[in-house]
């Protein structure tokens, strides 16, 4: 499976020419959990409907703690990477996600017909506690992410979209 953005971007353009399908990006601050849990489940809930991709305005990595929530829900973003913006400048997005304010004040601007879509999620990597009670948090997180990302797919990923 391609690795950087631009091998992403030509395999996943390769397949869409076979189909319609929409270009989404994810933005967040640092591309290490919010984003990547919302890649994970938007890849999961819009299967061959969507060429999913997420980054941050700065990179971070993939946190350990959004793997595990993640796999809890049997949904693997081990093999995620933690990609800035600017690697994505050339790609034609449809939908464009923020998920967090940072990331929705400092976005740059996307040319064409792009739609934003913001919603502030909180971020568990600043939950402070016991191992139980963050991973709690990233628990909760992640179920709201999952039902803002299914409900995204059902409003906007329609067969009459």
């Amino acid at each position: 499976m391609p690795k950087n953005p631009k091998q992403k971007y030509a395999a996943n353009q390769a397949a869409a020419n076979k189909t319609i399908m929409k270009n989404i990006l994810v933005l967040c601050t640092g591309n290490s959990c919010r984003s990547q849990i919302a890649e994970g489940y938007l890849k999961h809930f819009a299967g061959s409907k969507a060429n999913i991709y997420s980054a941050g305005i700065e990179t971070h990595g993939v946190n350990p703690k959004a793997i595990k929530t993640m796999a809890e829900d049997d949904i693997d973003i081990s093999n995620h990477t933690s990609n800035h913006v600017d690697e994505y400048a050339n790609v034609a997005f449809d939908y464009l996600i923020t998920v967090c304010d940072n990331a929705n004040e400092a976005c740059p601007y996307f040319p064409g017909n792009v739609k934003r879509f913001h919603y502030n999620f909180p971020d568990p990597a600043k939950a402070r506690g016991t191992e139980d009670e963050v991973m709690g948090e990233f628990r909760k997180v992640r179920e709201q992410i999952k039902a803002y990302t299914q409900q995204f797919v059902e409003q906007h990923l329609t067969e009459a979209q």
